[in-house]
């Protein structure tokens, strides 16, 4: 008799749910999220279970590595498509995890991929570096403003966030010049742990052929191609370069019925570290190459700025994606030609 284990994760607890080839329930308990318990909870079943259906959830990591590490086959659940009939009037933990568990009896279990354990670290500091960035951005704009509503002038951000600040009249309020200087402060600090991380990052990473061939790219730097490189993992997960620019939230989630817009997909579905790495890269690629230039001058005419913007990124999206796959250098005349 065969096995399927359904779990409905939360913050502090998780929800765990076996049921047969019949979907008898087999056995259904609230857990405290602590593997130890979890395990023991399994082991009786063990050999009988097929697999585990675990929720994508933002705290998935410790539960689907101790699975996998105590031997257990692992489905990481996608939950943005495994959606439930709409008309059910009631539904709680016990009957999620039951969800779970029949659609991997059936077969029609949408599963995200699971990144594999002893590579996940770097990715995932490339995820903090970005929210530094975040960060320090909102501060640089925040000076910007300060500096530019009392003094009418407004400083580049280079002026800024440089080792060697350019220094500007002080405010006339002396509680003023204290804000300005606290956003000064904390662009310091969070540019000192930006800049450790990416040395960090650089140097734990050997180049690759797929990475020189993201480099040849304008706009496309280190950071940025490993970000790309890393966010994507194994392209042979992704059945066409049109499935790649969806996931990289590079595809238009509109819904047209008889040439009118009839509503809207899920514009969250996919990765928006991918999206940012290909947005930040059509942002360069504007400066640094006159053909992505005109081409965004020509959508610009067209639609509004950041759509432009996206109709580039999506179109350096679905470019990476081959140069990732065949190890080819970039050519401007054959992409923008």
């Amino acid at each position: 008799m065969k096995l399927y284990c359904g779990i409905d994760l939360h913050s502090n607890n998780h929800y765990l749910m076996l049921i047969d080839d019949h979907d008898k329930r087999i056995l259904e308990k609230r857990l405290p999220n602590d593997l130890s318990q979890t395990l023991k909870t399994l082991k009786p079943y063990r050999e009988k279970v097929t697999a585990n259906a675990v929720e994508s959830t933002f705290n998935w990591y410790w539960l689907v590595d101790g699975l996998m590490d105590a031997g257990y086959c692992l489905k990481l659940v996608n939950t943005a498509k495994a959606r439930q009939y709409e008309g059910l009037k009631h539904t709680d933990d016990r009957y999620d995890a039951f969800w779970l568990a029949q659609q991997m009896r059936l077969g029609i279990l949408p599963t995200g991929y699971i990144y594999p354990k002893a590579e996940r670290a770097v990715p995932d500091l490339l995820r903090v570096r970005r929210r530094l960035v975040r960060q320090r951005t909102t501060h640089v704009l925040s000076t910007q403003c300060a500096l530019w509503r009392h003094t009418g002038i407004k400083p580049s951000a280079k002026m800024i966030v440089g080792e060697k600040q350019t220094p500007w009249p002080r405010l006339p309020n002396a509680s003023d010049e204290l804000g300005v200087e606290a956003h000064r402060a904390a662009i310091n600090v969070l540019s000192i742990q930006i800049e450790r991380i990416e040395r960090t990052v650089l140097k734990a990473l050997k180049p690759r052929a797929d990475y020189k061939a993201l480099l040849t790219v304008s706009g496309i730097g280190e950071v940025i191609a490993w970000t790309i490189l890393l966010e994507s993992g194994d392209l042979k997960r992704f059945k066409d370069v049109g499935h790649f620019a969806s996931y990289a939230r590079c595809v238009d989630s509109k819904r047209i019925s008889n040439e009118k817009k009839k509503g809207e997909g899920n514009a969250k579905n996919g990765n928006p570290y991918l999206a940012w790495a290909f947005f930040e890269a059509a942002h360069f690629a504007i400066q640094f190459l006159p053909a992505a230039r005109r081409f965004y001058e020509n959508k610009v005419v067209q639609r509004s700025p950041i759509l432009a913007m996206k109709a580039l990124s999506h179109k350096l999206a679905r470019a990476c994606y081959y140069f990732m796959r065949d190890r080819i250098s970039f050519d401007p005349e054959r992409l923008f030609g």
